[in-house]
């Protein structure tokens, strides 16, 4: 993903198949090879507004589930975060 340079009508897309045509941003990400944290961030610059609140607590929700929990650290599982911590929990559990 890196440093790519996309050009206004490129993000102005993605935003629209986010914000308009409904797919997930994490859908979005891989199909197009753009960071969600990038995408995330097109949509506040591009996008306007939602037409419904629906929309908006949608985008939220996929904000907070697929891009900030699981990197989120937590200090009840050793400052890991949950994607890693399960990872170390399931490797104990197989022995290795």
């Amino acid at each position: 993903m890196g440093n790519a340079r996309f050009s206004d009508d490129f993000k102005r897309d993605a935003v629209h198949q986010i914000t308009v045509r409904g797919y997930p941003v994490k859908e979005v990400s891989q199909r197009l090879g753009v960071s969600t944290h990038s995408l995330y961030s097109w949509v506040k610059k591009y996008s306007t507004s939602y037409k419904t609140r629906e929309d908006a607590r949608r985008d939220v929700f996929d904000y907070i589930e697929m891009f900030y929990n699981p990197k989120r650290k937590h200090a009840r599982n050793e400052m890991l975060s949950p994607v890693e911590f399960e990872r170390q929990q399931k490797m104990k559990q197989e022995g290795v």
